[in-house]
């Protein structure tokens, strides 16, 4: 049953929050989710084989989190739990969504912009979604709601879902942008519009050819998943996706500079398809999963370029992060495999998109205040959960005790080096425990990889591992710590009491 929320606000004067915003106590927020990013993608981590130096000033001048998570190994449930504070096992519609899906956030339901429109913010959402969008029979040719607005959004820009994923177009305040009614949108699951083309029935029609999963409607010589009739003028270009958000998360700073604001700008690189702009192409020797990530640290200097010519950069903390961990083959033949020679995208974690094991949900995470924190390397426990609460600490927001995020402003800023006791991550419908230094993988059954070829943590027995001695979960060690097992298995039972038998895919092996 949900229970209800409440929020109590001591509202800080705004009246000088205008032109002299120096003197405002509310810094603006932006949070950075990259989509796919994993723990040795970035070269603040170590990485030798990829330089990111835009996003590694934020690890650099800011908190560099070496024990940061998602709450899950995919998209959706991740972004929920960002947006909410709940842990996304709890809500059963929490799983990767389709580009027709309905909005699984309640409208009534608090929400992280709903705080911030509170705290006298202005909000806005830029960039990847997958949250849904409608109420589960979307006419794109209509604004569509609710979504993004209607939880408290105040502006926003965004794909739908994915970018492999229809409809390919962009969706402002609910409408799709440079529409032609004559040629209205048609969105379908199912079954393909007549006389469509698609992977199969016109594969010459191909620049960039699919591996798995990939091969219903093509739009812009890529395939993807789910079939699209109309709206040509308002499809995207995939190439030009990074320059067109980039833009508007510029707009957008410059519209509210005087005034507190908080953006939400959710990265699409390096999730497939991964087309960067060709001013990218061959940047790396990864290929184009390479030359994503390079686009996307190229974002992250734009904003850093814009916060300072419009000389804000010293009030805006900047949160970076990504949804979950990495992926190589996630559909499309386009030499990841076979071109990442020695970097690491885990960066030495076990497992990554989709898995149980750390690099799952094992993530970047980054928080920049110029200024205001002192650079750090904090190995507190953290999760992008924790953003709501340790922000209405910072704001005077009285929370409800109701929520799964827990207040950790101190370990944010860098002011303390203790976050959470544990954390319970989820992977498509499994869940796993972090207690301290320790792992539990209950015994789920079922394949060890899947096509992505990442091992997903089926182990078929309990797992137990301790991550300051071994970091990549090499060591089982469940058989010969039983004490330790008895009370992570007590203490996990405990959390996902109610919910643990209903949303997982297998019941553990006893």
């Amino acid at each position: 049953m949900k229970k209800s929320f409440y929020y109590g606000l001591t509202l800080i004067a705004l009246s000088s929050c205008n032109n002299g915003r120096e003197l405002c106590d509310q810094p603006n927020v932006i949070i950075i989710l990259a989509d796919d990013l994993g723990f040795g993608d970035v070269s603040a981590y170590g990485s030798k084989t990829i330089i990111t130096p835009n996003i590694d000033r934020l690890a650099n001048e800011g908190v560099c989190f070496t024990n940061a998570y998602a709450t899950s190994a995919t998209s959706t449930p991740s972004r929920y739990a960002l947006m909410t504070g709940m842990y996304p096992w709890k809500n059963k519609d929490a799983k990767i969504l389709s580009g027709d899906a309905p909005l699984i956030i309640s409208e009534s339901q608090f929400t992280l912009p709903k705080m911030m429109k509170s705290a006298g913010y202005a909000t806005g959402a830029i960039g990847k979604w997958h949250l849904g969008m409608g109420n589960g029979d979307v006419n794109w040719n209509k604004t569509v709601k609710p979504g993004a607005n209607e939880i408290g959004f105040q502006y926003s820009c965004l794909i739908a879902a994915t970018n492999d994923r229809v409809p390919t177009v962009y969706v402002e305040n609910g409408n799709v942008v440079g529409l032609d009614p004559s040629d209205p949108i048609y969105v379908d699951y199912e079954k393909n519009f007549e006389g469509e083309p698609t992977a199969i029935s016109n594969p010459e029609m191909l620049k960039m050819h699919w591996a798995h999963g990939h091969n219903n409607s093509i739009v812009n010589g890529i395939p993807r998943i789910g079939y699209m009739k109309g709206g040509k003028s308002a499809l995207w270009k995939d190439e030009d996706m990074a320059d067109y958000f980039v833009g508007k998360v510029k707009t957008y700073i410059t519209e509210h500079k005087n005034e507190p604001f908080f953006l939400y700008y959710g990265l699409h690189e390096p999730h497939v398809p991964r087309a960067p702009h060709p001013r990218f192409i061959g940047k790396t020797t990864m290929g184009p999963r390479g030359d994503a990530i390079v686009e996307a640290d190229w974002c992250v200097g734009e904003l850093f370029s814009h916060l300072e010519k419009e000389g804000i950069l010293d009030n805006t903390i900047i949160i970076f992060s990504s949804d979950n961990g990495p992926v190589l083959n996630d559909g499309y033949k386009d030499g990841a495999p076979e071109l990442v020679g020695d970097h690491k995208p885990a960066g030495g974690l076990r497992g990554g998109k989709y898995s149980l094991f750390d690099g799952g949900t094992h993530v970047p995470f980054f928080v920049y205040w110029k200024g205001h924190i002192k650079p750090l390397r904090s190995d507190a426990l953290i999760c992008h959960m924790d953003i709501m609460a340790s922000l209405a600490e910072m704001l005077h927001i009285n929370l409800s005790d109701d929520l799964d995020s827990e207040n950790h402003i101190d370990a944010l800023l860098g002011k303390s080096d203790v976050a959470r006791k544990d954390l319970v991550v989820e992977a498509q419908g499994r869940l796993a425990y972090r207690n301290g230094d320790w792992v539990m993988l209950p015994p789920y059954k079922g394949e060890e990889r899947n096509l992505t070829g990442n091992e997903l943590g089926n182990l078929g027995k309990y797992g137990l591992y301790n991550l300051s001695l071994d970091f990549s979960q090499i060591n089982n060690v469940a058989s010969v710590n039983p004490e330790i097992m008895a009370i992570m298995q007590s203490n996990f039972f405990e959390i996902v009491d109610g919910y643990y038998n209903e949303y997982v895919e297998e019941e553990p092996l006893k």
